[in-house]
């Protein structure tokens, strides 16, 4: 008894330690991506003080500091839905990739591991290929998206069952027939005006990040991170073995098949408004487990934080350092494959 009494012990001194270094560092990457959202709202090709910024967004007297109209639709029209943005889909897309890496216990698994992605990407060069809005466009990548993981859903079930591996398998052959289908569109678009423009959106960008399109893509955004917070517990149960699971009354497939409907719903709203970015949902949760370990207690919401952060500078950068703004995922791509291959040296291609 008295051992037993002390690994109790040293069990509850450890995870009181644990939950300081979580709290700590979830400060400091709270503090970060304050000061990095403030510097966004300052940076670009018209550049901002930081009191004229304050003068904007707090206008009741805070401030003695004279704006324009001009410097209240840049702050307010502009670069404050797009710094919104970045920090929404950095932050839903490193959730799903930790989701989807707990649930398929593969460390390789991403947001696009259903094709989800891929589906998204199909329903927008459609919707630019017809000459819809921005809206319509943004409607028909959610929808194609959502269909593409139904199709996986359709595909993986063999006697009303669907394993691990028949989702991944269906995933991947769904992936690579919308991608496909994506080139066909291209190859139908006209190459003077259309194909332009769907190239450019297929490399990620945050430029149409209106208060409209922001506001119609944000809400699934949220509920589908707010499903995966409430379920982070139980992500760490979905490795164990379905005996076991069953004999102590675990519903794996219900949990299963929540977290791949929050992800889908994050992914396929953030690839409407953004296009493709890539390497967020990989590289951010195996840093997140680098820090706090495997459990997804604190994983997910730290690939919460980390992953605006990452996508908040990632598109600050790619809108301030040239002339010309980069599509964020080169950019990504750029920060995300050195950075990647150091943790796989680092951990041996196990994060964690």
């Amino acid at each position: 008894m008295p051992e037993h009494h002390a690994h109790l012990s040293r069990s509850a001194l450890t995870e009181a330690k644990t939950v300081r270094h979580f709290r700590l560092v979830m400060c400091v990457f709270g503090l970060l991506l304050l000061a990095a959202s403030g510097a966004a709202l300052c940076m670009g090709r018209f550049e901002l003080s930081p009191s004229q910024v304050l003068a904007v967004l707090l206008p009741e007297g805070w401030s003695d500091t004279a704006t324009t109209r001009m410097m209240d639709n840049i702050v307010m029209n502009v670069r404050l839905p797009r710094v919104f943005l970045a920090m929404l889909a950095g932050a839903g897309l490193a959730m799903s990739g930790a989701a989807f890496q707990a649930l398929f216990a593969n460390p390789l698994a991403a947001p696009d591991t259903l094709g989800v992605a891929t589906g998204a990407s199909f329903g927008a060069v459609l919707g630019i290929l017809w000459g819809a809005s921005g809206m319509g466009v943004q409607l028909m990548s959610l929808a194609a998206g959502l269909s593409a993981v139904a199709l996986v859903v359709v595909i993986s079930r063999i006697r009303n069952t669907s394993s691990i591996l028949m989702i991944i398998l269906s995933g991947m052959v769904v992936g690579a027939l919308f991608s496909a289908l994506v080139s066909l569109v291209k190859y139908a678009a006209d190459p003077q005006d259309v194909l332009p423009s769907i190239t450019f959106w297929m490399m990620g960008a945050l430029t149409g990040a209106t208060r409209n399109a922001v506001a119609a893509g944000t809400p699934m955004v949220l509920i589908g991170m707010a499903m995966l917070w409430l379920l982070r517990w139980r992500l760490n149960v979905t490795t164990l073995p379905a005996d076991e699971a069953a004999s102590l009354g675990i519903p794996v497939k219900r949990i299963r098949a929540a977290v791949i409907l929050a992800a889908t719903m994050i992914t396929a709203s953030v690839v409407s408004m953004c296009g493709l970015i890539g390497w967020v949902g990989l590289l951010v949760p195996h840093a997140a487990r680098m820090i706090f370990g495997a459990n997804n207690r604190y994983v997910l919401p730290a690939s919460m934080v980390m992953g605006a952060l990452f996508m908040l500078v990632i598109d600050t950068a790619a809108r301030t350092v040239t002339q010309s703004e980069i599509p964020v995922s080169i950019l990504t791509a750029v920060v995300g494959a050195p950075f990647f291959i150091y943790l796989l040296r680092r951990t041996g291609g196990i994060a964690g």
